[in-house]
């Protein structure tokens, strides 16, 4: 189901990295998304961002509340300036959608907390549960089909995104987590970057982290090489097991009622290829007749990442707006934070290291994880067509 409501406003304090993504979505998807302004201290910024994007800019949070009312304000700020901008907007009572990590370290988690975690104002940017194939997972998951999952391997991506991975598949919320890590380094020929190639690449070493998460009977193992988020020479792992089946990669085995083994893939459907003329992008991820997900932003022709970042500030003005949950709560972001920080302080040691109960914790929100909702608010389930 396609929104008919308004698009949604949204400002943008900083210009990190990840503040372009936000407006290309705005420019690609104008009905859905609209870039209100943007907050930059240095003029030479605020020229280029005008002749590139069209969008207006402010010099300081005040000014762009006040002329332009966006109904979300994103930060684009660099970590050790995030939380001190995350105050501002909510003592200014404006609904943030905070750049990952919510804050660096464990105290400045609590800190944070402490300031702005019963305003009920602040979400936390984390695409990577609304990325069309972890979505098509959490829906398998709910179907039943693997049963009870108990365990879940990522090797996808790193710190905080690998856990909120881990704790929205395995359904947790704030249970103390154990953890146990190693790190070693190994040679790994330099693969892109941010800004692409390297004109030589080189082999450097690497570090690999591996972590054993055990939390509520439930077992999560984190593993991630630098750089693997870009270089082809480290694909990407992942493992769910449950009672009644598993799923490696894109194949799932399942039981059926008598017990015997079933298989079948999740199969991506991309239009565009070879004489398909429907345009270029993500159609649906299905399996065995189920329509797992459907792309909630179809004609924009967006990598998987951007409809995960677009999902996320769709689903944040649709809560803003009192239309839908909330996606992905600051409680939450410090939770995910937490474990990751304990995964790196355990393969620092070599001893294991445990989660304890936080300010947070009795607000992690328990149900219905933010992978299980497209951006629309619904759930991702449906027959397939004939």
């Amino acid at each position: 189901m396609t929104p008919t409501g308004p698009p949604v406003r949204f400002g943008i304090v900083g210009h990190g990295w990840r503040a372009d993504f936000y407006l290309r979505l705005a420019r690609l998807l104008p009905t859905r998304f609209e870039c209100v302004g943007v907050v930059v201290r240095r003029p030479e910024v605020a020229a280029r961002l005008g002749r590139q994007w069209g969008v207006a800019t402010f010099a300081g949070i005040g000014e762009l509340l006040a002329d332009a009312a966006p109904e979300v304000v994103v930060t684009s700020v660099p970590r050790e300036a995030n939380p001190g901008v995350v105050q501002s907007l909510v003592e200014h009572g404006t609904v943030v959608l905070a750049e990952t990590p919510p804050a660096g370290d464990v105290e400045g988690l609590r800190e944070l907390w402490g300031a702005v975690g019963a305003s009920g104002l602040v979400q936390v940017a984390e695409q990577h549960p609304f990325l069309p194939f972890f979505a098509a997972v959490r829906a398998l998951v709910e179907l039943g089909v693997l049963g009870a999952v108990g365990a879940v391997h990522v090797s996808w991506t790193h710190d905080y995104h690998g856990v909120a991975l881990i704790r929205a598949l395995l359904g947790l919320g704030a249970e103390p987590v154990r953890i146990q890590a190693v790190r070693d380094v190994r040679p790994l020929l330099e693969g892109p970057d941010r800004d692409g190639w390297p004109a030589e690449p080189a082999v450097r070493p690497s570090d690999h982290t591996i972590a054993l998460l055990q939390a509520a009977g439930r077992t999560g193992v984190y593993d991630f090489t630098d750089g693997q988020w870009f270089n082809p020479l480290r694909r990407r792992h992942f493992v769910l097991r449950g009672d009644h089946g598993e799923l490696v990669g894109e194949d799932v085995t399942w039981a059926a009622p008598d017990g015997s083994p079933l298989s079948a893939p999740i199969v991506r459907r991309q239009i565009g290829l070879d004489g398909n003329l429907e345009g270029a992008g993500l159609d649906a991820l299905t399996w065995a007749g189920q329509v797992l997900y459907r792309n909630p932003f179809p004609g924009a022709r967006l990598s998987d990442e951007e409809i995960a970042i677009a999902t996320c500030l769709d689903a944040t003005g649709r809560w803003r707006r009192g239309e839908g949950p909330e996606p992905y709560p600051l409680a939450d972001a410090c939770q995910d934070q937490l474990v990751a920080l304990h995964v790196h302080a355990a393969a620092d040691t070599g001893g294991p290291a445990q989660t304890g109960d936080e300010p947070w914790s009795q607000h992690v929100r328990a149900g219905v994880p933010p992978s299980s909702l497209t951006a629309t608010g619904h759930p991702i389930m449906s027959e397939e067509p004939s």
